[in-house]
């Protein structure tokens, strides 16, 4: 499996730190530099020859965070066509291209709301537009590392894209053509693969030709390649790996391009102590400034049931929760089993024909959920069902998230608080009752939705877009055409 670290970045060359084998949390991290603003230029604003070259050099480099070669051309000659394509560029680069509307309403992480001409007008009048040009892009090694990704995948598709892989299945100690086709794929994008796996067996005369052997370095390079696409490390090779395999390249730069654009819906800085989510990649992880303190593998919403993404803050724990169920469930789920199974698991029959399953070792929500503010309804929280995850494909629920380690977080959250101690939590659960322990120091919550991102070890990680979000999001930016 795999674990993004949305590990976080201070600027360009911080490091994303990144768990393995929890794959997926890519590279998230509190940002020193904003973007300049300043009050709006009372009149035209009018860049020096000097300024206009780095305004130009800018809008030729746009490509390098993904925007179409020619995209913001000035339409005309003028200086007022360079700041207007200029103007266009800083929205974009800064907060993405998609207008409100074009956001779905599970997409509850938006960019905030930023107007480029009084900065630009500032950095004009004080002649600091290349610092201005500099601070526009997320400021988050997560996001350069994507820039750096898609270079090379850039390269990939020049070159002729992918090698495809036929529907044959290979193991290790296998032999043929088959598994130096097997070495030449991973190399495409594993710079550590083997350089060749052709080996002479023992006792050859002299002369023979070596022949390619599915050896203990293949195997571990395929081992790296499951581990990239979030999948069991076997090191054999059959259709699971061979389906990632033979993704178009052409796709792989969309899914790059798809995550660039989201980073750019995240805030210029991020607090220090936070907890983040990668739905996608099925895995939290809490931060302490720029480090990784504890991550762990979670569940979230299956297709269908889609964990949206949002920010919110954990202002409470509840220890030994009940479940209020909703309408959908109830009536699709649960109701048609009949009130013998019901009683037998708890549920009562609200007054207001709700339902509603009591707090218990056997409840739905387990012994603790954490609550933070949402329109969605959905929260992380403990369950009796621990089976999943110890699996690669934790997609199960129908929207929340459900915590591997639960108990850990709680105690990580209220480790301040005096009241909650670690034996305090441990006899309020023992007596069962329903308690809400308000959180003395709240922590953000970050539900992200991360399905390409590079780890430590340059690798690029992807995760086969669950909810279709990937081609959706590239979709709605195509329509917009030309950015006006």
């Amino acid at each position: 499996m795999g674990s993004i670290s949305v590990s976080t970045g201070r600027r360009v060359g911080a490091v994303a730190s990144i768990f393995l084998g929890l794959a997926a949390l890519s590279a998230l991290g509190p940002a020193s530099a904003q973007p300049l603003r300043g009050p709006a230029a009372p009149g035209p604003i009018n860049p020096s020859p000097e300024q206009a070259v780095q305004l130009r050099r800018a809008l030729d480099n746009a490509p390098l965070h993904g925007f179409a070669p020619g995209a913001f051309t000035p339409r005309g000659t003028d200086n007022a066509a360079l700041v207007a394509a200029s103007l266009r560029y800083a929205k974009a680069v800064h907060s993405g291209r998609l207008p409100e509307s074009g956001f779905r309403d599970d997409w509850g992480l938006r960019p905030e709301a930023f107007d480029p001409t009084p900065g630009l007008a500032a950095a004009v009048a004080n002649n600091r537009v290349q610092s201005w040009l500099n601070s526009l892009p997320p400021p988050y090694a997560g996001y350069q590392v994507l820039q750096k990704a898609l270079v090379q995948y850039r390269e990939l598709q020049t070159a002729g894209g992918f090698s495809p892989m036929p529907e044959v299945d290979l193991k290790p100690g296998a032999v043929g053509p088959m598994v130096e086709l097997l070495r030449a794929r991973l190399a495409q994008e594993d710079k550590a693969a083997p350089e060749s796996v052709a080996m002479l067996p023992p006792g050859a005369p002299v002369g023979a030709l070596a022949t390619p052997v599915y050896n203990e370095e293949l195997t571990e390079a395929v081992k790296r390649a499951q581990r990239r696409f979030g999948q069991e490390p076997t090191g054999v090779f059959s259709a699971g790996l061979r389906f990632q395999l033979n993704v178009p390249v052409e796709r792989r730069l969309d899914q790059i391009l798809a995550n660039m654009e989201r980073w750019r819906w995240l805030p210029q800085s991020l607090p220090e102590h936070r907890i983040q989510v990668n739905i996608a990649a099925a895995v939290l992880t809490v931060f302490e400034g720029d480090e990784a303190t504890m991550s762990m593998r979670a569940v979230t919403g299956k297709p269908g049931s889609e964990t949206p993404m949002l920010r919110s803050t954990i202002n409470a724990i509840v220890l030994n929760p009940p479940w209020n169920v909703p309408a959908g469930i109830a009536k699709n789920e649960l109701l048609p089993k009949g009130r013998g199974y019901l009683a037998s698991a708890g549920f009562r029959i609200l007054p207001g024909g709700g339902l509603q399953q009591a707090p218990g070792p056997g409840s739905a929500l387990g012994l603790i959920k954490f609550d933070f503010p949402n329109r969605y309804a959905v929260y992380l929280h403990d369950t009796p069902s621990k089976g999943r995850f110890a699996s690669y494909s934790r997609l199960a629920s129908h929207g929340c998230v459900r915590l591997e380690k639960p108990m850990a977080l709680a105690r990580h959250i209220l480790a301040d608080d005096p009241v909650w101690t670690p034996e305090q939590i441990d006899a309020t659960i023992a007596g069962g009752k329903t308690t809400r322990a308000t959180v003395q120091r709240p922590v953000e919550v970050f539900l992200l939705y991360w399905t390409a991102y590079v780890t430590r070890d340059g690798g690029v990680n992807f995760r086969s877009d669950p909810y279709g979000w990937d081609t959706l999001l590239m979709q709605r930016i195509a329509a917009q055409g030309t950015l006006a």
